[in-house]
């Protein structure tokens, strides 16, 4: 009876591990942005996504287990000739991930290897259709362009090639030292522009404080010349001014009888006045039409201004 339950027991132990190694094998837990590609006697049969899957224990197996996060992968350095057939070392970083487990498994061997390799081959065509300063100026366009490249040529695979980013291209050692000196040769041009745009510039400063200067002065004498102008036409109005007031003072006081007798007197005394200049400097003596008396040249003188003051 022993011998009959001890049986028993292993037997049950038995059939609990077979339970246990089946339920294990039958359910996967597929872990989030991974697919398992499962094959039915070595054919395709499901994928299998992120979650809790069951399979059938010795019909099915995981074939493959493929990643769907997006990869780096780093491509070795090569060598490329460019279009004006200049050797380059050039490397570089390849970003991509898979959107469709099945063809990255059963469409290639290696879907790593073989975009890594067209990567290569990509970029050498690239280089050899640009000239050696576009491939330093153009960086951004020659991803671009082995991007869309690799792209046609792995959509089989199921890859999508996300970006390509070139980390360095080294030219030949005689290529750099010309470079260089083209560089130091453009440095030392660019000084000597700015150095003469600088001399134009103070020179064209100059030019303009000096014709500044000369307007400034030419305005300054005109607004002298202006202004003496003025001053004078006002000083020949004062003048004017005061000469037609003293007439006119002289004027009014010739028409009383004080004034007559004023003028009168004034114009005897510089009649003699002139006489006696005239004898000072000639030998020859001047007589009066009427006498030699001072009182016939006054009457002489009176009877004019009486003439004068008739007509007026």
């Amino acid at each position: 009876m022993d011998t009959i339950l001890e049986n028993l027991f292993a037997v049950e132990i038995f059939v609990l591990l077979l339970v246990i190694v089946t339920l294990k094998t039958a359910i996967k837990f597929v872990p989030q942005n991974r697919a398992y590609i499962i094959e039915q006697f070595g054919k395709y049969h499901s994928t299998k996504e992120a979650g809790l899957n069951f399979i059938v224990p010795i019909m099915h197996r995981v074939s493959a287990d493929r990643s769907l996060k997006e990869q780096a992968v780093d491509v070795p350095e090569q060598s490329a000739i460019t279009k004006d057939n200049i050797s380059l070392h050039v490397d570089g970083v390849l970003y991509f991930r898979v959107l469709d487990p099945v063809k990255a498994t059963y469409g290639v061997d290696d879907y790593v290897f073989a975009v890594t390799q067209l990567a290569q081959t990509t970029m050498r065509s690239e280089l050899g259709k640009m000239e050696l300063d576009k491939t330093f100026e153009e960086r951004d366009q020659l991803n671009t362009n082995i991007v869309a490249a690799i792209n046609e040529a792995a959509s089989p695979w199921g890859i999508q090639v996300l970006r390509y980013e070139i980390k360095d291209i080294v030219p030949p050692n005689s290529v750099m030292e010309a470079m260089e000196a083209q560089m130091k040769a453009e440095r030392v041009k660019r000084a000597q522009i700015l150095e003469s745009e600088g001399d134009r510039q103070a020179a064209i400063n100059r030019a303009e404080g000096e014709k500044a200067s000369v307007v400034l002065a030419a305005e300054a004498e005109r607004s002298e010349q202006v202004l003496r102008a003025e001053g004078e036409a006002k000083a020949i109005v004062a003048v004017a001014t005061a000469q037609a007031e003293a007439l006119r003072q002289v004027g009014e006081a010739a028409a009383t009888e004080q004034g007559q007798k004023a003028i009168q007197l004034d114009l005897a005394t510089k009649a003699i006045e002139a006489k006696h200049a005239i004898a000072k400097e000639s030998s020859v003596v001047l007589l009066p039409d009427g006498g030699t008396d001072a009182a016939n040249i006054v009457a002489q003188a009176t009877t004019i201004i009486n003439q004068l003051n008739t007509r007026t």
